[in-house]
């Protein structure tokens, strides 16, 4: 080992380009930007989606469809849910703090009673909206629904 073959340690110094330093460095001139137009440009940088000026990709694809602002998006339950919840834990109402507590719903989830299943029990039930056949089927059972 001597003077001439030290080095050192791997990774400790970046090798990262010195750029602008002048022809001599290979890496003058133009600063390895190219020759003109915007990219050579302090300051440049390029929109989100731009092609180069080719027509980009979220202009070409059609659009379609409509999404209102107003709709009003509900959570499901059917009655063999509500059923089953009722046997469990032995209710008289099923109501949305119990819906949450049991981890069915979120807080500001909307509740929609749907009429897959059957109820057997009498129970009121309190909810956001109700289908027509589930109304049928708890009413029948000799329950009430609440609409909140």
């Amino acid at each position: 080992m001597n003077l001439s073959n030290l080095k050192p340690a791997k990774g400790s110094i970046k090798s990262s380009k010195r750029i602008g330093r002048g022809t001599g460095s290979g890496r003058g001139g133009t600063s390895t930007r190219g020759h003109k137009g915007a990219g050579s440009r302090s300051g440049h940088s390029t929109k989100i989606g731009f092609e180069g000026g080719q027509m980009p990709l979220q202009r070409r694809v059609p659009k379609f469809g409509f999404k209102s602002l107003n709709r009003v998006e509900y959570v499901g339950i059917n009655l063999d849910v509500v059923q089953a919840l009722v046997e469990k834990h032995s209710l008289t109402i099923v109501d949305f703090e119990f819906l949450k507590t049991s981890g069915l719903v979120s807080k500001n989830d909307k509740i929609k009673i749907l009429g897959r299943g059957e109820v057997t029990a009498k129970v009121e039930v309190k909810a956001h909206a109700f289908s027509a056949s589930a109304q049928k089927a708890i009413e029948a059972a000799g329950g009430s629904i609440v609409t909140l």
